[in-house]
This record gives C-alpha cells, sequence and structure tokens, in this order.
C-alpha cells in the first residue's frame, strides 16, 4: 500500500498529490467514516492552519469532507500546532487538524492530525486512515441532508491559548526581561507577542506580517542569526525564534549567540532535577543530540534516553515512562507536565522562568554543556535506495565510523518529510568533521544525486 503519511504526518508540494484539494477532501470523509465507525454519535473535529496561502484550499477541502460525513468542525484559523493540540483536548473534540509544512518553504504544506488527548496518531492509526483514503469509495450519501455537520469559526481561539500558555509558568510577572521575538511570518504572528506582553515583558517584535508567501522566509528558527543580531542591536536579554507553526524554538543568549535545543535541555534537566520536578531522574532526546549533552548529564547524574529522530518518538517514549522532559537538537521541546507536543512559546515560558528563578543570563545557563563540533548537511536526492544498496555512500559511512569510533560519531538518515538525506558528523576535533562531510557529501552525490 503506498504510504501517505511521513515522520510528521502528510507532507508536500502544496497543490500536487498528495497535498491537494482532492486528498484533503478524501481525508475529511475517511476521518469521518472512521469516527462513526468508532460510535462517536456526534463527532467534532477542530482545524488550525499557519499562514501559508495554501491553508485556505485544504481548509475548504477539508471542512468538505468532514462535513458531508456528518462531523461538526471548529475553524480556528491560524493558530500553533500546539494550540490545535491543546484546543482538541479543551473542546472535548475527537480529532485535530493542523494545515502547516512546519519549517518548509511556504510553497510546501502539510496536514498533522492530533487524537482527542492531544497527541498525534500512532502509526497504526494513519495506515488504517491511509487505507480508508485510497482504498474505499468513501461515499457518503447515506448521511441525510439533517445529519450533515456544521462548521463554526471559533472567534476566542487564540484567547483560550493565550490563557493557557500563560498559565503553565502561573502568570508569573516577566517584566524584568527585554525579549526578542521572531514569529517567522507563521502560525505565532499574531498570539505570540501578547503572551509575552502580558506577563510584562518588554517585547521586540519581528516576523510577524505574513502575506501568505513568506512564512519561515529569512527569518524565524530556520535563520536564528536575524534574532541573534537584533538582541546585539537592542541589547536584549534573550532572543526567541520560532518555526512556521510554533511547535520549534531557537534561542539566541543577551550576547547574540545562539543557543540550540540540546543546550536548553541540558540546563532545564538541571535545573528541573534540582527543583525535584524531573521525573525519573531522566531526559528523553534523539540520536541527533549532541554528545556534549551526554557528558553533562553523566556529570550531573542525570539519566538520557535516546529515540530515533521525531519529536512523536521522544512524545512517545516520555508518555511510555512517566517522563517530564525531552526533545530536539532542533528546538522541539517537550515540557510534558504542559503540552502533549513540541510548543515554542511554553518552551520559551520555562527558560524564563528558569532564567528569573536561578538569577542567571542565558549565556551562564547554556554553559552547563560543552558542545563537540558537529556538522549538519542536507543533500537533494533523485531516489530514496536502502543505504546497503548504495555501496560508495555504504563504505563511506563504515570507513568515517570505523576512523571516528571513540571520537565521535557520523549518522546518515533520510528526511521524513523531504526528498532529502541528512548527514551528521561529529567528533572531537572540528578537522575530521569537516573532512568527513566532505566524503560523505560527495559519496551521496555519487550514489543518488
Amino acid at each position: 500500500m503506498q504510504k501517505l503519511f511521513g515522520t510528521d504526518g502528510i507532507r508536500g508540494q502544496a497543490n500536487i498529490y498528495p497535498v491537494s484539494a482532492e486528498l484533503a477532501l478524501r481525508l475529511g470523509k475517511a476521518l469521518g467514516a472512521q469516527l462513526k465507525a468508532s460510535g462517536y454519535g456526534s463527532a467534532r473535529a477542530v482545524i488550525g492552519k499557519d499562514t501559508r496561502l495554501s491553508g485556505y484550499m485544504l481548509e475548504t477541502a477539508l471542512t468538505s469532507g468532514l462535513v458531508a460525513a456528518g462531523v461538526d468542525v471548529f475553524l480556528v484559523g491560524p493558530v500553533p500546532t500546539p494550540a490545535v493540540a491543546h484546543l482538541t483536548k479543551s473542546l472535548a473534540a475527537d480529532i485535530g487538524i493542523m494545515l502547516t509544512a512546519s519549517h518548509n518553504p511556504f510553497d510546501d504544506n502539510g496536514i498533522k492530525l492530533f487524537n482527542p488527548l492531544g497527541y498525534k496518531l500512532e502509526d497504526a492509526e494513519e495506515d488504517d486512515l491511509t487505507g480508508l483514503i485510497l482504498e474505499s469509495d468513501l461515499k457518503t450519501d447515506h448521511i441525510r441532508s439533517d445529519q450533515l455537520g456544521r462548521a463554526y469559526r471559533l472567534d476566542d481561539a487564540r484567547g483560550r491559548y493565550i490563557e493557557f500558555a500563560k498559565s503553565t509558568i502561573r502568570n508569573e510577572k516577566l517584566s524584568e526581561f527585554k525579549v526578542v521575538l521572531d514569529c517567522a511570518n507563521g502560525a505565532a504572528y499574531n498570539l505570540g507577542p501578547w503572551i509575552f506582553r502580558e506577563l510584562g515583558a518588554h517585547v521586540i517584535k519581528t516576523g510577524i506580517s505574513p502575506d501568505g508567501l513568506n512564512i519561515n522566509t529569512n527569518c524565524g528558527a530556520m535563520h536564528p542569526e536575524v534574532v541573534a543580531q537584533l538582541v546585539k542591536d537592542t541589547r536584549a536579554d534573550i532572543g526567541i525564534a520560532l518555526d512556521g507553526d510554533a511547535d520549534r524554538v531557537i534561542f539566541s543568549d543577551e550576547n547574540g549567540s545562539i543557543v540550540d535545543g540540546d543546550h536548553i535541555l541540558a540546563a532545564c534537566a538541571i535545573a528541573f532535577k534540582k527543583r525535584g520536578k524531573l521525573h525519573n531522574n531522566t531526559v528523553v532526546v534523539t540520536s541527533m543530540s549532541n554528545l556534549g549533552l551526554h557528558e553533562a548529564m553523566r556529570a550531573n547524574e542525570i539519566n538520557v534516553e535516546v529515540t530515533d529522530v521525531g519529536d512523536r518518538y521522544v512524545i512517545d517514549c516520555m508518555r511510555r515512562n512517566n517522563f517530564t522532559l525531552g526533545g530536539e537538537k532542533s528546538g522541539h521541546l517537550i515540557f510534558h507536565d504542559y503540552a502533549t507536543t513540541g510548543d515554542g512559546i511554553i518552551s520559551a515560558l520555562q527558560v524564563l522562568r528558569m532564567m528569573k528563578a536561578e538569577g542567571k543570563a542565558l549565556s551562564q545557563l547554556a554553559d552547563c554543556m560543552r558542545e563537540y563540533p558537529q556538522k549538519l548537511v542536507s543533500l537533494k536526492i533523485k531516489a530514496r535506495k536502502p543505504i546497503e544498496d548504495v555501496p560508495v555512500l555504504h563504505d563511506a559511512i563504515h570507513n568515517c565510523q570505523a576512523e571516528l569510533k571513540g571520537r565521535g560519531r557520523a549518522i546518515v538518515r533520510y528526511s521524513g518529510t523531504e526528498p532529502k538525506i541528512r548527514l551528521l558528523v561529529e567528533a572531537d576535533e572540528l578537522d575530521l568533521v569537516e573532512r568527513w562531510i566532505g566524503k560523505l557529501s560527495q559519496a551521496v552525490t555519487k550514489g543518488l544525486g
């Protein structure tokens, strides 16, 4: 069976299969059929989106499919992905749908799905949906006119999420902080600044003028150098760079140095342990996290669980083992006491509260770990083949790992959302990193380019 869902929902170029109006309509009908078969009397769905122009197309098609299947729909407009997760649970809805391609360029879009508890769907659930979409006729003519769903515009959705986000730090006053906030011209452009301003922070905002085409363009978490420069120019205390759907965040300290997810996780783990808030004395990371984070956790006698790449795998591990803190180097940070998915705004609030409680600048907190030299590159590929079937690449990886044994590592994996392969090399010396990134890149070009 054809695979529709990647590591983070359905994603691709907008208006081209599978991110098309036709498939969105069928997805809406398939979701409706599933919900009705599960015994939901009056099924309800929440649909949110980021600021991409193609969001209107997908939103309308999905709504039509759901309503035709007898499902009521709450339309919440442009809001962060974690807001959709929260609202799905808060409204006792049966499914949450977020239309976003996250950090991708504007001409991509995607569809993320959340269950009634606000968690992303399991692989098996996505497979069942795929079967319905591709193999069923999805007729809805048995739904009579009086059984059709209704669509509602939830005008106070942003306000609901603003109050929820502030409550995660008990509305603690942040008036001592000057904050630069980059919303990436994305989903948080409207509500993001209000959250920090309402808590008393002095907010310098950028990336808040979406036009449907400029999401993630030279701004946000994909370009943290922008917020870092603004921090230096304005002498701010911290820079906060969100991505297009605000489920990721990258920081800048007061000196204009970029602080990624690994440093934040390390600092938060140490602070949480000190306060007795680190459940089971464990932080959850992916295989992409820097070896320096592991070193820092050993020094502080904190356990580390490692998962596959993808925040859904981090969250699954946290749920199974009752862990409170986890995330990715890329900025997906999960504070499980408050959120069911990565949340850039809640993460930023937690960092500000930690700075206030510790009485330290972000640079001081982030200095808790030594970062091994590391380089990550993403290369476009023409075809996705098993790496063992690409001898030139397979041999290069083997030789790299042999030389780096005990000194570093190499990770090669295909992107779950784009036609790309990602190469990560990390070692105790920068020249080793540069040399092997070059050799692996050449091997990819020869074998897959």
